[in-house]
């Protein structure tokens, strides 16, 4: 049990809901905990490996100057720079600290106690967590194929009369699987007009099949359908917390009515330079982009089990290897995420940090070649 859920069932006075206790497991599960000061190769958050760039720094440390004063409320000017860059217009926007609080806020606003949220499993972690612990709705895990792709059918089939939400991380955290074009377009026509649909892109940047939707392609075709995404990844900021949705009109109004004050004004300048900067963005995304392919090469000639990624990691599926997996990588420095028994995930990071980690997952294979790494 958790410090939080022990607090709940044996201190006196108030006692907060039972269910937060699930909260702070989700908190201390990064990297399988907290990374500590001896991991210099941090591969278990997916954060951008680069600096941030030049004219980045420089709105951000200017906006520091005012932090005096209370952020713009509405995030007027990012939501401006956002709609010219999507062409969409700026009551189709929200911005919030993070897309996990604009997946809270969709939540919140969407679906009440005794209504379904539906995702794969597994998928990203917080989906449960804000479902239950925090919203008190229903959460409906639809697991994954045997390969790590959503199973839109079978999603399609668990569509009940209380299902509000359904959540599409694509690619998908963790596996590095994408939802594409034609089999969206096919489960969407199945989905009520009533059911908002929310393609959760914090990826899409590295995507690199022709194949995979776009989310901004569909939410002009699909009136409930909504695209969340984020400034954590391909921009590098994940530090100062930018996320925002793009949304049906009525959906967008709501989520700019619970996120009040819910981005810095640091975060929001950083973020406008970000999109006055997307050459220079994308080019670090292409590098990326380049370390993935030539880690999952190396790793498929190792023997791993590994699936293209579509994000900035990679996916190890080793099952109940997995905690040694990771043990292995602790000791010389490098924390990797481990989710259960399921697998590994393993961010893209500076070369010289996936350098040591193909070099210890060899050493790894070498002293384990007789066993496999698949169950």
């Amino acid at each position: 049990m958790s410090i939080v859920g022990k607090m709940c069932s044996d201190m006196p006075g108030p006692r907060p809901r039972p269910e937060l206790h699930r909260i702070a497991v989700h908190a201390a599960s990064r990297s399988g905990s907290a990374p500590a000061p001896e991991f210099k190769h941090v591969l278990a958050a997916n954060e951008n490996p680069y600096d941030p760039l030049p004219g980045v720094l420089d709105a951000a440390i200017e906006a520091a100057g005012r932090f005096n004063r209370y952020p713009d409320i509405g995030c007027q000017r990012l939501i401006d720079a956002l709609a010219r860059r999507f062409d969409l217009p700026p009551t189709r926007f929200a911005a919030g600290a993070g897309s996990v609080s604009v997946i809270q806020s969709l939540i919140q606003a969407m679906a009440a106690p005794g209504d379904e949220v539906m995702y794969a499993w597994r998928s990203f972690e917080a989906y449960p967590v804000i479902t239950t612990a925090i919203c008190g709705a229903t959460a409906v895990g639809v697991p994954l194929t045997d390969d790590g792709y959503h199973d839109l059918n079978a999603m399609a089939e668990r569509v009940t009369a209380r299902t509000r939400l359904i959540f599409l991380c694509t690619p998908n955290n963790p596996t590095g699987t994408a939802v594409r074009r034609d089999e969206l377009r096919e489960f969407l026509d199945r989905v009520p007009e009533d059911v908002l649909v929310v393609l959760d892109e914090a990826y899409t940047e590295f995507v690199r099949d022709k194949d995979v939707a776009d989310g901004i392609t569909v939410c002009r075709e699909y009136p409930n359908v909504a695209v969340v995404r984020t400034f954590s990844k391909a921009f590098g900021l994940a530090g100062l917390r930018v996320g925002f949705a793009i949304a049906p009109e009525p959906v967008a109004a709501a989520l700019r009515t619970t996120a009040a004050y819910g981005v810095s004004q640091i975060g929001q300048e950083a973020a406008i330079a970000s999109l006055a900067a997307i050459d220079e963005v994308m080019k670090r995304v292409d590098l990326v982009v380049a370390e993935r392919h030539r880690m999952e090469d190396a790793l498929i000639e190792q023997g791993w089990p590994v699936s293209r990624s579509q994000a900035n990691f990679i996916w190890l599926p080793i099952r109940k290897r997995s905690a040694d997996f990771a043990a292995t990588c602790a000791r010389v420095g490098i924390a990797v995420r481990v989710l259960a028994e399921d697998g590994v995930r393993v961010t893209v990071g500076a070369r010289e940090s996936n350098d040591l980690l193909l070099a210890t997952a060899a050493g790894i294979r070498l002293e384990h070649d007789q066993q496999s790494f698949s169950a």
